[in-house]
């Protein structure tokens, strides 16, 4: 039996449910189309846009993980606490970079299933990987991670939250 020290999870659910989803997306799309979307080159635009940010995000991501030497299985302990690069941004860079992608795609492409897709992705996502990997960081780097839990979101903010102060109580002189 595993706690959350050992690791988060025994199945990498992440990748297994957003690559679930794009399935889904597809063979909903050619089943049960839900209509022609207007031909938008704004529209398609938007979506090329966002699949781009999604792809930049994920390897940003994991570019910043590889130098810190830190795990990127989601499925595996936590070997670094990451908190720079996209993390100062959002907890789960890589799971908003996968559901920025699916959004981009289902808007680039004209292919609506991919919308809800990409919402009930990361809703198991969360309920089933980041709920328990928050438990695995918690367990593992204490109050660093608490520090950094409060000042990022777990998915996204434009303005980060400055480092708590420290108290000078008992600091002698």
């Amino acid at each position: 039996m595993t706690g959350e020290w050992d690791r988060p999870n025994r199945v990498p659910w992440p990748p297994i449910l957003f690559g679930a989803a794009a399935v889904v997306a597809l063979v909903l799309d050619h089943l049960a189309p839900l209509g022609a979307w207007p031909q938008s080159v704004a529209l398609r635009g938007v979506g090329a846009a966002l699949m781009a940010a999604g792809i930049g995000l994920d390897g940003a991501a994991m570019l910043t993980m590889h130098r810190r030497k830190a795990n990127i299985l989601p499925h595996r302990a936590a070997t670094a606490l990451v908190t720079t690069g996209p993390f100062a941004l959002s907890r789960n860079p890589i799971y908003l970079g996968n559901t920025l992608l699916l959004i981009g795609i289902g808007l680039a492409f004209r292919a609506p299933w991919f919308l809800p897709a990409a919402l009930t992705a990361a809703l198991a996502v969360s309920a089933l990987a980041i709920r328990r990997e928050e438990a695995h960081l918690a367990a593992r780097f204490g109050q660093d991670w608490a520090a950094y839990a409060h000042r990022t979101p777990r998915w996204l903010t434009l303005w980060p939250k400055a480092a708590p102060q420290q108290s000078s109580k008992g600091d002698a002189s």
